[in-house]
């Protein structure tokens, strides 16, 4: 995949703890490729959460400031690990190999790729993230759930806005049809509810390597699983 190869310097950068690192290096990915390209469709997206988190954060409206940006800071680390992946040939986690694999998809529409793209960053990854930043900080998922409820709120507010900018128009209302039914399958808010009790449940895995193991993998295989269907591929 040529066009991500320019973007690996950045995400290979030495990790900080800056939202405004974060946000120039999503920039820098949305430089690299095409438009229309499935995942820069789903990195607009998420660039223009973490603006908004960015925002929330300078304006003080996270009540720890310190514990928002972290774990906005290892949310995102977890995707960009992924491209970082596929641009050195690797193969990404499984939550995330239907959006690669079908990026380009002529029959896939572009609200498609940005609610895939939500699916597995939400279903998977920020699960891990809660964990991550119970690490780095010291403390239990408890004390970071207004931060997770914050940022699901700034995502579940940009989320109607995608819908309406993304859905065909009427011109294409044979699609519209078909593409309502496929993506009305899917809820944000109950992917967050479930990413929230799956964080729980890994942190309180922590001391069984094993069956944390296991349980990650199986939450890896089941995002995917949904972010496959959500790319159906449908008929012109």
């Amino acid at each position: 995949m040529p066009q991500l190869e320019h973007f690996t310097t950045s995400v290979d950068a030495p990790v900080d703890t800056s939202v405004d690192s974060v946000v120039s290096r999503l920039r820098a990915l949305d430089e690299c490729l095409p438009a229309r390209d499935g995942i820069a469709v789903f990195n607009r997206v998420y660039l223009a959460v973490t603006e908004a988190v960015d925002r929330s954060v300078d304006a003080g409206r996270f009540a720890d400031a310190r514990a928002a940006i972290t774990l906005d800071v290892r949310f995102a680390e977890r995707y960009l690990a992924a491209v970082d992946t596929v641009a050195n040939g690797r193969r990404p986690p499984a939550c995330w190999r239907p959006l690669f694999q079908l990026r380009r998809h002529p029959g896939v529409r572009p609200l498609q790729f940005a609610l895939s793209g939500i699916n597995a960053h939400i279903g998977h990854d920020l699960a891990l993230a809660v964990v991550d930043a119970c690490r780095t900080l010291d403390c239990e998922p408890a004390e970071l759930e207004d931060e997770f409820d914050r940022v699901g709120d700034l995502l579940a507010s940009l989320e109607e806005r995608i819908r309406e900018d993304l859905m065909p128009g009427p011109d294409l209302f044979q699609i519209a049809d078909p593409l309502t039914h496929l993506l009305g399958s899917w809820s944000l808010e109950r992917a967050r509810e479930a990413t929230w009790t799956a964080a729980r449940a890994l942190w309180a895995l922590r001391g069984l390597p094993d069956v944390a193991e296991e349980f990650t993998e199986r939450l890896d295989a089941a995002v995917g699983l949904a972010g496959r269907m959500l790319l159906t591929p449908l008929p012109d």
